[in-house]
């Protein structure tokens, strides 16, 4: 997974969170069209990240439930680490910016 794609990074944090959301809701938090997460949720499970399973016996066939697949996990684990270590650096630069102002 590409380290520098914050749209997968922050669907799988969304799914990890809540997993039994529909693709409306989640596009929705997301700030997503649904087009876009489709898109989205297609390559997290080509790369096998996510699991998308119905739910058989819903008499409501359209109701979906993500979930990260342990490889989707490990994704996410790195993916948050390399967000942290670049959050870090530009409040490392910007905290050395204003003391030079100073």
């Amino acid at each position: 997974m590409n380290k520098n794609n914050p749209d997968q990074f922050n669907v799988l944090r969304k799914i990890k969170s809540k997993p039994n959301s529909s693709q409306r809701e989640l596009a929705f938090e997301l700030g997503f069209s649904l087009g876009k997460l489709n898109y989205c949720l297609k390559a997290l499970k080509q790369k096998g990240l996510i699991k998308i399973n119905n739910f058989q016996k819903n008499p409501n066939k359209l109701v979906y439930a993500y979930i990260l697949t342990p490889k989707g996990i490990i994704a996410k684990t790195k993916l948050t680490a390399a967000f942290m270590k670049r959050k870090m650096k530009e409040y490392d630069e910007l905290k050395s910016e204003m003391e030079q102002d100073k």
